[in-house]
């Protein structure tokens, strides 16, 4: 009997333990667990919708972090939740998590706290989040394609040249005779593929890319990088209508949300996401500081196209920039969507000749000393 009330006594002790284990397993995980821009969009727009409702802001933020699938987003919610009760702002409960909530986000909260309005500006804040995707998968999905194909090509001529003209290079041997220019080229490529110092030479390309991101990181080689960006033929044009969409977008959405003027530019000025733009938009900063409009500085920065600066001058005259800037947006919007559609139709023909060119080369090269073969045995 005493022995079998041990063995009961540990299995009940086990299940904590086990309970224990799982929880400890579901931190680790929750570590490595990212919040994505998806996630911050439930939650907003949940938060948007319950406070409009009449609910009570704890209770809102209880309710969404019970339900929310992402763990990390439901520790911080949960986190948040607790240093409201304790009497905290929700913008300065939510300002500890940057990664999560940003300075754009934080701003508006704030906006809303201070002028009632919190359900209206977590709406917007979703709604902002939205659009901002929407460009930026479409960019990556029109970028894509030519992306793979390149890969693809890479790795065809590789191998071609790693596994197959060795094979080849053999059977050249055994016939005799010199072999074409191009196949020795071809040849030589091979035999360097595969020797040691192909793997100098990704080392060599692996240590310039990494001194090459550190100091792309830095101000001066951001700035740099940046500008080189937005010179490139077709392409930089495509990121500048993008820098201008974000500008505008993010603007205002900030001076609807009630933020501050000087407060959004130094919000967009962080956010712009392009040191060239966060230049210009400085520079206007420093002229709305001393009292002079948002058109003048602007008119003298080549980044902003004639048509924005003239929308943002009439927006200022008739008290309606938040309006004008929303329609910048939507126009560049549209204009990035052309844009890369257009650019896509162009990448595509071009991306299937340069693969069937590749493959084609090595082929031809590899069937040019059977050709040279044949001559000479007629």
């Amino acid at each position: 009997m005493a022995s079998t009330k041990t063995q009961i006594n540990s299995k009940k002790g086990s299940a904590p333990a086990k309970k224990g284990e799982g929880a400890a397993k579901k931190d680790i995980f929750a570590r490595f667990e990212t919040v994505k821009l998806k996630d911050m969009v439930i939650f907003s727009r949940q938060f948007s919708a319950m406070i409009g409702s009449g609910v009570a802001m704890l209770r809102t933020l209880t309710i969404i972090a019970d339900q929310c699938e992402n763990q990390k987003l439901r520790e911080i919610l949960t986190d948040v939740r607790n240093q409201v009760e304790s009497g905290s702002n929700l913008s300065d409960a939510m300002s500890k998590y940057p990664d999560v909530f940003d300075r754009l986000y934080i701003a508006m909260v704030k906006a809303g706290e201070t002028g009632g309005i919190l359900d209206t500006v977590m709406r917007r804040v979703a709604e902002f989040m939205e659009a901002r995707q929407k460009l930026t998968d479409k960019v990556k999905s029109a970028m894509a394609y030519p992306v793979v194909a390149m890969a693809v090509a890479v790795l065809v001529f590789w191998g071609m040249l790693t596994f197959i003209l060795p094979v080849f290079q053999g059977i050249f041997a055994g016939l005799g005779g010199e072999l074409p220019a191009f196949t020795q080229m071809l040849v030589s490529m091979s035999e360097f593929m595969r020797s040691i110092w192909m793997v100098v030479l990704v080392g060599a390309i692996g240590t310039g890319v990494y001194f090459f991101k550190k100091w792309a990181k830095t101000p001066s080689g951001r700035m740099k990088v940046d500008a080189f960006v937005l010179r490139l033929p077709v392409f930089g044009e495509v990121i500048k209508k993008v820098a201008v969409a974000r500008f505008t977008r993010t603007f205002g959405t900030l001076i609807h949300s009630g933020v501050p003027m000087l407060t959004s530019l130094d919000v967009v000025k962080e956010t712009a996401g392009n040191a060239v733009l966060s230049q210009g938009v400085a520079e206007i900063q420093n002229e709305v500081r001393q009292g002079g409009t948002l058109s003048k500085p602007m008119e003298r920065n080549s980044l902003f196209p004639p048509m924005v600066t003239q929308m943002v001058a009439v927006g200022e005259e008739t008290g309606k920039l938040d309006e004008m800037l929303d329609k910048v947006a939507d126009f560049y919007d549209a204009e990035v969507e052309n844009s890369v559609e257009a650019l896509t139709s162009v990448l595509e023909p071009i991306m299937v000749v340069g693969v069937g060119g590749i493959v084609g080369s090595v082929v031809v090269g590899m069937y040019l000393p059977i050709f040279s073969l044949i001559n000479t045995m007629k």
